[in-house]
């Protein structure tokens, strides 16, 4: 049976001080209120190199994946909906041939031809070095986001990557900022030399406060390299992101290679609640999740459609 190859459809409407799922056609999706508008947010993470599908005989991931089908999707979401945004979490890097001999050069030159709006960076984005990083980089016509690595000791890398950065779509002003993993047990020295790690949690709130109450931003995503959640440990997770800043909207995760079918509702108890998405690795899922705000450009609802990258897009292509 291939991976997730059902659609799912669900509506998020505010009910009290938390969220509320319910289910919805598919029709209604496309549907909206007068008055309102409608943003589409589509995200990707850990994409690792995955140019090709996946080949036969590669057991659920079976068929699934491939860039040229993703851009075909993609395509066909932004005929539907203008009012977009095309995000990824990090971990672009590693994971096939296609890095051992472009090096994620070709990566950052289809995901410019995708249009992608932004990108995180994920650990693999120091497998060769920092200078592996900077030789590569100029062929993203997309910022690169993070907030909680210290480039001051390598500027060369600095020079591409903004803490943060805020985008109008249809009128609504979305905050879009990075963060990123410790390296400890996971990079080694030599390969992020210059560049430090800062308390995630701490930049976090700082960024997300600096972009939704000084700058006035009606909407923060927060494209998080840190994992999904971390049983049993308190390591610094997009759950502890969630469960311990104020000012977040969503939290589009990578690392952990997490496929969420439906966005993770974190209630705050009395505060505005988060939500969290992952879709799985190496591009087999395109998230989707559509926003809807009203007039004075509060969120209204929200429905999450994500769509697995399969055969049928082919004729797309």
């Amino acid at each position: 049976m291939k991976l997730n190859r059902k659609e799912f459809l669900k509506q998020v409407t505010a009910a009290g001080t938390g969220l509320a799922l319910t289910s919805l056609s598919p029709l209604d999706v496309f549907s909206r209120s007068r008055g309102t508008k409608r943003i589409t947010i589509m995200h990707t993470n850990d994409t690792h190199a995955r140019i090709d599908p996946f080949p036969a005989g590669s057991g659920s991931y079976e068929l699934l994946g491939g860039a040229a089908r993703r851009a075909a999707l993609i395509k066909k979401i932004r005929s539907e909906n203008p009012h977009n945004l095309l995000l990824d979490a990090g971990d672009v890097f590693q994971g096939t041939p296609y890095f051992n001999f472009y090096h994620g050069a070709l990566d950052y030159e289809l995901m410019s031809m995708m249009g992608y709006d932004a990108t995180t960076i994920g650990n693999h984005e120091f497998d060769n070095e920092v200078k592996g990083f900077v030789e590569v980089a100029p062929k993203a016509n997309f910022p690169f986001v993070n907030s909680n690595y210290d480039f001051r000791g390598a500027p060369e890398m600095g020079h591409f990557i903004k803490p943060y950065l805020i985008k109008y779509v249809d009128g609504v002003k979305i905050g879009i900022f990075g963060l990123g993993i410790s390296f400890e047990s996971l990079v080694l020295p030599h390969l992020h030399k210059g560049v430090q790690y800062l308390d995630a949690e701490l930049i976090a709130r700082q960024t997300a406060a600096r972009l939704k109450d000084r700058l006035s931003c009606d909407f923060v995503i927060c494209l998080s390299h840190l994992g999904y959640k971390y049983e049993g440990s308190n390591r610094v997770s997009d759950h502890v992101i969630a469960q311990n800043v104020d000012g977040i909207d969503l939290i589009i995760g990578g690392h952990t290679h997490t496929l969420l079918e439906e966005p993770d509702i974190v209630d705050k108890h009395g505060k505005p609640p988060v939500m969290i998405s992952q879709v799985g690795h190496a591009g087999v899922v395109l998230g989707r999740i559509d926003i809807e705000f009203d007039r004075a450009n509060r969120v209204r609802r929200v429905f999450a459609a994500n769509q697995s990258i399969n055969q049928d897009l082919d004729k797309f292509v």
